[in-house]
């Protein structure tokens, strides 16, 4: 059944045109997500199909009668109702009927009335509404229902927006980036929600787990022309990279037929008989086929920043607490250098304030904070780029830096840098306040990168970014070779940048799990039921099947074969440089002592992993 027909629509802002010709359709029980980059006009077609904006061409067609529902990026909410009183107040299928029943009650010997109202209830299994709603508001963590919705924080107002589109049930959902102000809990909860329910979707995400466990559908829009894919996230993956190859393939050919078309082009005759003609529009279309051209964005840097020394960061027994909200009780750790550590916990457990007091911009209660001579930050927060009148893209990274070094004296420009993250040269060029949301995310993200820190620190660096970007940032950090520490809720993010985590439980207290997201959610899922958070640490851990370790000995135990063979690689590279003579003279002593510290690290990790190889015998 069609619920709705998106009919040849296009889009411009002045001279700039966001898309033409776009058409689909959203069937019953499609579960569908839209996926295309940032600033191609992904939340102005959600617009135009929530009926908030109108195509410059084109129509929307959608089934007589149905329900839709938009959680968009800002929802408006009256702030002086409760929360309660906004869910009551809403467009629900199911209060009018209830009311209706309450009525019949009242009126008892109006049979007919009471028996039509009974029946409706059934239907609509509108009996436990109450306990419905509620239960929705508690998996989303707004508990005091009596709590105005002025006093709430922006997160709390787009849960809020979220539940009441999951309480109303409508016909069609269209969502903008509903995990965005979710914790790792909740979206795992609305995951198994749209999987059990029948819904209808359309959405936009940047989640691939979401992606991959939710939708059965992907329709992209890439370079103004719309693609469709019948099943989940790898079946796309894997569907556009055959797409691409094509492509390719069909491009390969056409510059060969070009270059034949070409010569006789240049060979003709003045006179133009009917068959020429033909031929020379044939040209036409062939030369714009030959020059069509992708790029990839595939990042293989060598980085060249400052070398981090011996000491990086170090936290002893550091205590912090906002008011009854305990933050830090006695933390300790040592960072090492080459960590990958990522945050995760509930919101309100302190994560975003952690970082805050890492970098120095929050004091301490208690313990002490030391940072190493050598260590520079680059600190991407949550609050964005603080956008000038009038300033253009690529002013605002050239503020910065001009370029980022490479190894053996190479460099990249703040323009290269601005490719690698999909603003083309035109786009550089544009006012920042022209920007889309995501746009600007992604400008920060190089105004951050191009400083060359050597400790990088990202807080939710995945909001509002593409699927697109997040593939061109993942290859980025993979790429970098300093310290990374990473708060964020996208599963797919941390499981591919990750090698470690701090789990923030709440209360003060944080674990330290060798491991990623991945990782940590097997041996959550592999605990006792039983088993709360107040157990002691030692009583969780478990003794895997492999000889006689416990499960982080287990981890520790596989992590520190990776490490080993990637020090041993960047040994034997270190070491033919030397042999090639392909140091520059310069880079000669650095090099040196690189390879003292890669030798002395070596040996401590072999001599742990024969400690821990002598439990297995």
């Amino acid at each position: 059944m069609n619920y709705l027909s998106v009919e040849n629509i296009a889009k411009s802002y002045g001279e700039r045109v966001l898309f033409k010709d776009i058409s689909f359709g959203i069937n019953k029980d499609q579960k569908i997500a839209f996926v295309a980059k940032n600033g191609s006009g992904k939340t102005s077609i959600l617009n135009i199909i929530a009926g908030l904006d109108t195509p410059d061409t084109g129509q929307i067609i959608s089934r007589k009668g149905i329900q839709i529902a938009y959680l968009a990026q800002n929802n408006e909410l009256n702030p002086d109702l409760t929360i309660e009183e906004t869910i009551l107040s809403t467009e629900s299928k199911i209060l009018p009927i209830v009311a209706q029943y309450e009525k019949a009650l009242e009126n008892p010997d109006d049979a007919e009335a009471y028996q039509k109202a009974f029946e409706l209830m059934e239907q609509h299994n509108a009996w436990d509404f109450e306990t419905q709603y509620k239960q929705i508001l508690s998996k989303l963590k707004l508990i005091d229902i009596s709590k105005k919705v002025g006093m709430l924080s922006g997160g709390q107002k787009k849960r809020l927006s979220l539940a009441i589109i999951l309480i109303n049930k409508p016909d069609l959902l269209i969502l903008d980036e509903p995990t965005n102000h979710l914790d790792l809990e909740m979206i795992e909860w609305l995951e198994a929600f749209f999987k059990k329910e029948k819904i209808t979707l359309f959405m936009v995400t940047h989640d691939r787990y979401f992606l991959e466990r939710v939708c059965n559908e992907i329709v992209e829009l890439d370079n103004g022309k719309l693609y469709k894919y019948k099943g989940n996230y790898s079946y796309y993956l894997q569907n556009k990279e055959e797409r691409l190859a094509l492509e390719q393939t069909n491009t390969d050919k056409a510059k060969n037929l070009f270059k034949k078309e070409l010569d006789w082009m240049r060979r003709q005759p003045k006179a133009r008989t009917t068959k020429s003609k033909s031929r020379i529009d044939d040209f036409y279309e062939i030369k714009e086929k030959a020059h069509k051209r992708r790029n990839e964005h595939t990042v293989q840097l060598e980085i060249n920043m400052e070398r981090l020394g011996s000491k990086i960061l170090e936290l002893h027994k550091v205590k912090k607490a906002f008011n009854d909200t305990v933050i830090l009780d006695g933390f300790e750790y040592v960072f090492k250098r080459g960590e990958r550590i990522g945050i995760i916990g509930k919101n309100g457990t302190g994560k975003s304030s952690f970082l805050n007091i890492i970098t120095q911009k929050e004091p301490v209660d208690g313990g002490k904070v030391i940072l190493g001579e050598t260590v520079k930050f680059g600190y991407y927060t949550q609050k964005g780029i603080v956008i000038k009148e009038g300033q253009k893209v690529i002013e605002v990274i050239k503020e910065f830096g001009e370029y980022i070094p490479l190894t053996k004296g190479r460099k990249i420009s703040a323009s290269q840098l601005l490719e690698r993250f999909l603003f083309d040269r035109k786009k550089q060029y544009d006012f920042v306040e022209k920007l889309s949301g995501g746009e600007q995310k992604r400008l920060y993200l190089c105004a951050v990168l191009i400083q060359n820190p050597n400790f990088l620190i990202l807080d939710e660096p995945t909001n509002d970014l593409d699927v697109i970007t997040l593939n061109v940032l993942e290859n980025f950090l993979l790429d970098f070779p300093g310290n990374l520490l990473v708060v964020s809720h996208d599963r797919y993010f941390m499981d591919k940048i990750v090698d470690e985590l701090f789990v923030f439980r709440g209360a003060g207290k944080i674990e330290v799990f060798p491991g990623n997201y991945s990782d940590f959610r097997a041996y959550e899922d592999s605990k006792p039921k039983e088993i709360t958070e107040k157990t002691n640490k030692d009583t969780r851990i478990k003794t895997t099947q492999k000889g006689k370790l416990t499960f982080d000995e287990n981890r520790e135990f596989g992590k520190l074969e990776a490490d080993i063979e990637r020090l041993q690689k960047r040994k034997t590279a270190i070491e033919k440089g030397f042999l090639d003579v392909s140091f520059a003279p310069d880079e000669i002593t650095e090099k040196s002592e690189e390879l003292q510290q890669i030798i002395a690290d070596l040996g401590e990790k072999e001599e742990r992993w024969l400690d821990l190889s002598m439990k297995l015998e």
